[in-house]
Formats: structure tokens, sequence, C-alpha cells
């Protein structure tokens, strides 16, 4: 069996093994430890860091091909104004394929073995089972003013059903508390109740300070886009409280839920959310980028509520470089320890996908997907580097195991 070396081996689950060892056996982690190994077929690796494969827990593979095109703003329902205008000049099929199978690529590249993608056409799924890369296809449901809830649902898990594959599976997503009607709330709820879904649940949720307003009294510049886009519905009545407030009561946290952005939550919401299976995703650099703020990671640790990380799309961030975005979340919450952040990007995200007896960690049973990633010498706190923002250039893939 093949064994790995390394000058530091980070199982996630456990502290990081200063020279330790990985070894597998037919795409699968066997052990992991330190020490002299009883194995001869050893290859050392030098001075890396061997870890499992990020997790992307949140991007919009469908909207790459926009990378560039959307400038950034400080005010959140202008910018999606601009996306809504974007997405309207609707381009040939071959260029939105085209940008999801270079984003892939990119993720690749930049060490992430799984991702939460949110899909409006399931554009993603064929190019994702095509490359055998480990994904959640959300199917993202709109319709605020929606003339049959039930069939919007129905027709939508009929589409999922014909979809996906071994490492590719398709759950479904309402968009946001202000383009979704409660009553499509009640029927994905239903739905997951009754087990018609396997996959777990994602919704945009507290992601600007216009969608807080426009749940707590109706007002903002909400009202007004739906009404440009013909969506609002008359017989709305703002349900007062906050945006967790509502969906709790209509049963969206009954079943696994990723709660992407919660830019905009209090102390209340999270303990609420904490009560829940539900775990946040936090994306801070679309989050300044979008207008929507700066999302209180320092309080999403600290309430007990589990956090994954995600990148959101290239329609907003520069990159898919989840070493990135997590050396963001370090930023902006320097008291949460280094581990906590890379278990998020991680063990954590794997979990919420429903993923995490494959990916995740580097324990036995789980698929070999090493990454390893080049370390300067002189390093004593490994995961305090890993969390400082990593190049791609500093990545690779451990040869003779799988791939994402």
């Amino acid at each position: 069996m093949p064994r790995f070396r390394a000058a530091w081996v980070l199982p996630i689950a456990s502290p990081p093994i200063r020279d330790g060892w990985v070894t597998v056996d037919r795409g699968r982690i066997v052990a992991c430890g330190d020490g002299v190994p009883d194995d001869r077929c050893e290859t050392d690796l030098g001075h890396v860091a061997v870890l499992p494969g990020l997790v992307n827990a949140h991007t919009h593979l469908e909207l790459s091909y926009l990378r560039g095109g959307i400038a950034p703003t400080d005010d959140f329902v202008q910018w999606i104004r601009e996306m809504v205008a974007a997405r309207g000049r609707a381009p040939r099929v071959d260029v939105i394929q085209d940008g999801v199978v270079r984003a892939i690529d990119e993720a690749t590249r930049c060490g992430t073995v799984l991702v939460g993608d949110i899909s409006n056409t399931l554009a993603s799924v064929g190019p994702l089972v095509d490359r055998s890369f480990a994904a959640v296809v959300f199917h993202e449901l709109l319709g605020f003013n929606a003339a049959d809830p039930r069939q919007v649902v129905r027709q939508a898990i009929a589409r999922m059903q014909r979809l996906g594959g071994d490492c590719v599976r398709v759950g479904l997503a309402a968009h946001a508390p202000y383009s979704v009607s409660p009553a499509v709330f009640r029927e994905i709820a239903a739905a997951l109740g009754r087990g018609d879904v396997a996959a777990p649940c994602s919704i945009h949720l507290a992601e600007s300070a216009a969608e807080s307003e426009f749940i707590a009294t109706g007002g903002g510049p909400w009202r007004p886009l739906l009404e440009e886009l013909r969506a609002w519905n008359p017989h709305w009545m703002p349900p007062g409280g906050s945006s967790v407030e509502y969906l709790e009561a209509l049963g969206t946290f009954e079943a696994p839920t990723l709660v992407v952005h919660a830019v905009h939550v209090s102390a209340s919401d999270l303990r609420r959310l904490a009560s829940r299976p539900v775990t946040v995703v936090t994306c801070p650099r679309s989050n300044r980028l979008t207008g929507a703020g700066t999302p209180p990671i320092g309080a999403f640790y600290a309430s007990g509520v589990p956090v994954a990380v995600g990148t959101d799309s290239l329609a907003t961030v520069p990159d898919l470089n989840l070493f990135f975005e997590i050396a963001a979340v370090r930023a902006l919450a320097p008291d949460v320890p280094a581990s906590m952040i890379l278990a998020s990007a991680t063990l954590q995200g794997a979990r919420a996908l429903g993923f995490d007896t494959e990916f995740g960690a580097l324990a036995p049973g789980r698929r070999a997907s090493l990454l390893a990633v080049r370390v300067p010498s002189g390093i004593d706190d490994v995961e305090e580097y890993l969390v400082s923002g990593v190049s791609p250039e500093s990545l690779s893939w451990v040869a003779d195991t799988p791939r994402p």
C-alpha cells in the first residue's frame, strides 16, 4: 500500500502531525500518523502540508461566463438589478457551458474537491458528471408571485430526478425571502419532509440590509424592483421580525439547510439557527464586492452554529480560490482559531453537503483526495499559515490518489 510522508499532515478532525504520513489503498485512506512507518513502499513529499481537498460550499458555476462583467458596488439591490440585466442578455448555451468547464478546472487547480453549486438551469450537472467532480447542485427556485406553488416544486423535482450521477447529487434551493413566496417555501419544506429530495436545501438569507427592511416593514428598495420585474405579489404582507424568524415560521429549517451569507443576523437569529440542522455558509469577499456588508463571522463561531465557506460566483469574486476566501475569513475573525477556519473549509462543508463520509478529513475510509501545500521552512504554526492565503502555484494533488 502506498504511504506518503510530509513535513505536515493535517487530519482536520485532530491536531496537525509534524513529520507525518498517510497510507492509502485503492483510492481510500487507510491510516495516518507519525513516527517510523512499517511499510517500505513510501514516497517522501518533502516540505509540504498534506490535507483533505477543500469544500466550496456555495458557488454559481453557471454564472462563470459573467466573470468581470458586473462592477463592484456598495448598493446590493442595484447589484441585483445589474445581474438580472446581464442574465437577460442570454448568451449561447455553449458560452455558459464553456464557463462552467473552465470554472471546474479552476476550482481543481485551487485545491477544491467538492462544491455546493446553485443553478437555475441545471447547466452545471453535465460537466460536473463528465469530470467526476463531486457536487451537490441545488436547483434554485424563484417565484414571489407563483400562480401554482405546488406545481413549481413538483416540476423542479421531476427535472432533478433525471439528473446526477455517482458523485453529483441534485437538491433544491429557494433563492431568497424577497424572491420566493411563502407558499413556495412551504411546498419546498413539505417536499423535504416527505423525503422527495435526498440532498439538503440551500437559501440566500439575511444577505443585505434591504432584505431585513423588506421583511420587517415591506419598505425599502425591494418592492420597486419586484414591481419593475413584474414579480410583485399584491397579496403579500410583511411578516415583521427578521428573515430568520420568517423562514423558521414557514418550516424552512426543519430539514438540513445551508443558510448562505447571513450578513445581517442578530444574536437571537444565530441562537435560532444553532438549534436547527443548519450550517451558515459565509462568503465575505462576495459580500464586500456586492455591497451586502460585512458578515459577523466571529459571532457565527461564538453561537455554535456550524460554519462553512463559499466563494460565491465568478460574477462577484475574481477567482474560485477557497484559500483566498478563508484568508478573508481570518481577517474578519482574528480571534477564531485557525483550526476552526480550516475545518469550515473542509469538514463542515462536507457535512453540510452530506458528503462527510467521503471528504473533509484524513480518516480511514474517506477518499484519498490528498492536497499538498508547499510550506516555507521555519513555519511552526502550519494552520495559521494555511489561513493566510495560499496561491494555486503552491498547490498540487498528491500523485497516485484520485483527484476531484
